[in-house]
């Protein structure tokens, strides 16, 4: 199945019977003229957003999304290969700003009274193309640096964390030459408390006169 056929078959699908186009410009041969082009404005599908969870308002529970993220990720890939984004609806796995950007791109007619001529000829050829409201709440997540393309390392202080003996180098090598400053007199210290508690190392040591025994 192509590319279009994909965007095609969910357009359909989400518009049911309101993708039949209508008696009126099906059996109509001449196009209206600019004076009555408000009166014979194709009317605009309100459906809602199956890219979203819906609130039961009986229930006051959530109900999950008609499409799933893995199916709305490949709708968003075939409409981008077919050139159809601007026919999806917003979601997780497309923006509001990018499928205004695609619409955007892709209106390269005047307004005016040949655009409507040719846009109801286009909705009467291809009626699954008809323009859709879609309701609903679309919640947009901020990303940082999805902006200038780089999501993975926004916001962090570092690209690399390295490994933990790298991390605590530099607080080891402080703490390190603090302790050397004072070493000499750190040793004196050591040895001289030693000497204070048996000055002749050889003799038997001195008992004190309290002594106790350990038990």
């Amino acid at each position: 199945m192509s590319a279009l056929q994909v965007v095609k078959r969910f357009r359909i699908r989400e518009l049911g019977a309101t993708a039949l186009p209508s008696p009126a410009l099906a059996k109509t041969k001449s196009y209206p003229s600019s004076a009555s082009s408000s009166r014979n404005k194709v009317p605009v599908a309100s459906i809602e957003n199956p890219f979203i969870p819906k609130l039961n308002s009986k229930t006051g529970r959530w109900a999950p999304p008609k499409y799933s993220l893995r199916q709305q990720a490949l709708l968003v890939k075939k409409a981008r290969e077919s050139g159809t984004l601007a026919l999806l609806p917003p979601g997780p796995k497309i923006s509001v700003v990018e499928i205004a950007a695609a619409a955007a791109s892709g209106q390269a007619i005047i307004p005016g009274p040949s655009a409507l001529v040719k846009s109801q000829v286009q909705n009467a050829a291809a009626p699954w193309t008809r323009p859709i409201e879609w309701t609903g709440e679309v919640k947009e997540k901020k990303v940082l640096g999805a902006e200038v393309g780089n999501r993975l390392y926004a916001g962090k202080k570092r690209m690399f964390k390295g490994h933990k003996w790298q991390r605590t180098a530099e607080k080891r090598e402080k703490r390190r030459a603090l302790l050397m400053r004072s070493m000499p007199k750190r040793i004196k210290e050591f040895k001289q408390y030693y000497k204070r508690r048996r000055p002749h190392p050889l003799k038997p040591p001195r008992t004190a006169k309290n002594a106790k025994l350990p038990f």
